[in-house]
């Protein structure tokens, strides 16, 4: 543990911070939502699946009692509506120290001609709107706040397209150009000091969970990461001085 870590005691500079998690009701969600309770966080999450966030919120509060964790329904394609869930979270809470972007999707094909631009709409809103909504809500409470941190969780794809895969990496890597001008308005924020806020970006191959490999039990799943791992990388993104992570991708599978 770095020495800004060391001035906290439990879980680090992470005990009572104020973390929101978008997409939170999957399966990465899942591991997120524990481990940053586990580490002393207040966590605030959100899905488009209520049945399902609900699901994941209890089990994170189960899981390690004593933890808050909340959820409600964002609709995060909506500018208004995810500053209003800002607003809330920083009125209820004093503080906003995190957003976690988990908000997912896959669609694609054999071939760019094949390729259909109803993928690229689709993918357009969930995983480009959906980060620039959250990062316009979220950028003054991370800036006003003494460890904010914007997480977003990208693709090794996205810099490096197939022909199959275009709108999906297409809308990978201009999530990941929308992260890092984050970032730059953080760096430009801290002055000479240096930031104190930071956008940083987890790079990925692929995910992989204890159910992926049950229903595929033969399958190696090379280069993927799994859920939980990605949580701890996640955690760990506040124990770096955020000078050092933004605007920084992040490896958690080799570079292509």
């Amino acid at each position: 543990m770095n020495a800004t870590a060391a001035m906290y005691e439990g879980g680090g500079v992470l005990e009572g911070a104020v973390v929101a998690v978008a997409g939170a009701a999957g399966a990465a969600g899942r591991a997120t939502l524990l481990r940053l309770a586990e580490r002393g966080a207040t966590v605030v999450a959100c899905d488009a699946h209520p049945e399902r966030l609900a699901e994941a919120v209890d089990a994170a509060r189960y899981a390690h009692g004593g933890a808050t964790v909340t959820g409600e329904t964002v609709d995060l394609l909506d500018p208004a509506a995810a500053r209003a869930w800002a607003d809330r979270t920083e009125a209820e809470f004093g503080r906003i120290d995190g957003l976690v972007h988990l908000v997912g999707g896959w669609r694609g094909g054999s071939g760019l001609t094949e390729s259909s631009l109803a993928d690229w709409d689709f993918l357009e809103k969930l995983l480009i709107r959906t980060v620039q909504s959250t990062s316009l809500a979220f950028q003054d409470a991370l800036q006003r706040s003494d460890r904010g941190r914007y997480v977003l969780i990208s693709a090794a794809g996205a810099g490096r397209p197939t022909a199959g895969n275009a709108a999906y990496a297409a809308s990978k890597a201009a999530a990941e150009a929308w992260t890092l001008a984050l970032g730059d308005a953080f760096r430009k924020a801290g002055g000479d000091a240096g930031p104190t806020a930071a956008a940083a970006i987890l790079v990925v191959k692929a995910l992989v969970h204890d159910a992926m490999r049950a229903e595929r039990p033969n399958a190696k799943f090379a280069g993927f990461t799994d859920v939980k791992e990605l949580a701890e990388a996640i955690a760990g993104v506040w124990d770096t001085p955020a000078g050092e992570v933004n605007g920084k991708r992040l490896w958690l599978t080799p570079k292509p």
